[in-house]
């Protein structure tokens, strides 16, 4: 299970890197805590569903990409 939340976080890194933003305005963004954003994208915290969902929704990308194998 861990692994796959490392991997989740990097897809979300990924993407935020991508969309050229900071942790801090992604956190912003999408409602949640910078921290609560960091220890999801590092593997140390599972993401609820409804923070991925604020997290895909202020990237401008599915759910589905944050998530998929």
């Amino acid at each position: 299970m861990l692994a796959r939340r490392r991997q989740v976080g990097n897809t979300i890194r990924g993407a935020r890197q991508d969309a050229d933003v900071t942790q801090e305005e992604l956190a912003l963004r999408a409602g949640i805590d910078r921290q609560t954003l960091n220890r999801i994208e590092q593997g140390h915290a599972s993401a609820r569903l409804d923070s991925l969902i604020l997290i895909a929704g202020a990237l401008g990308v599915p759910l589905a990409q944050l998530v998929r194998d």
